[in-house]
């Protein structure tokens, strides 16, 4: 796993970075994303860990992947990530994970990630941006994905696909850890 300080600082690097080269003020920036100004200026200065949900907001509002967001090391056309460097961006209260595997720009955000969810935990995701996709794969257990307020059961070996711009969650309602491989494609910004 990375260094969270090395992640911290490149969060601060990337999110002044992408923000200038957009031309975005903290107030325009902070309009486009509905993340507070003051939030914004301590992500720049790394004075803060921001939540995942905060990250993909400033992300989508700067039509960047979260793996854009968190890259610490800009590199050639290709680009492996060791495993141990993965980046964690979520934990449960039971121990379950969502690690952030990879991500591109392609032509708009694409995220790869994997997930453990232990029994009894859950992980609510606000709407994402119109025409963001997501495909998730259940690779143990059983996922009940509650989209747009009704649940749907994804069976260990199922996947599924749907419109991630309306509110969606991840849920473990089995006894059983479940294990999850998600893409997340996000258009370009207009």
């Amino acid at each position: 796993m990375p260094d969270p300080d090395l992640v911290s600082r490149a969060l601060a690097r990337n999110l002044k970075r992408l923000r200038t080269e957009r031309g975005h003020t903290l107030d325009a920036l902070a309009a486009r994303s509905g993340v507070s100004r003051g939030m914004i200026v301590q992500i720049e200065q790394g004075r803060t860990n921001p939540s995942v949900a905060t990250v993909v907001r400033l992300g989508d509002a700067l039509g960047v992947s979260i793996a854009t967001m968190l890259d610490y090391e800009r590199g050639p056309d290709v680009r492996i990530v060791p495993a141990d460097q993965a980046v964690p961006l979520w934990a449960g209260s039971a121990g379950g994970t969502g690690i952030l595997l990879h991500g591109i720009e392609a032509p708009g955000p694409l995220e790869l990630w994997s997930w453990r969810m232990e029994p009894g935990e859950e992980y609510s995701s606000d709407p994402h941006p119109a025409g963001t996709v997501e495909i998730v794969r259940v690779d143990e257990g059983e996922l009940t994905l509650v989209h747009d307020e009704r649940e749907h059961l994804v069976p260990v070996g199922g996947t599924v696909s749907f419109d991630a711009s309306y509110p969606h969650a991840y849920r473990n309602a089995g006894e059983r850890t479940l294990a999850l491989t998600m893409v997340v494609s996000v258009p370009p910004p207009r």
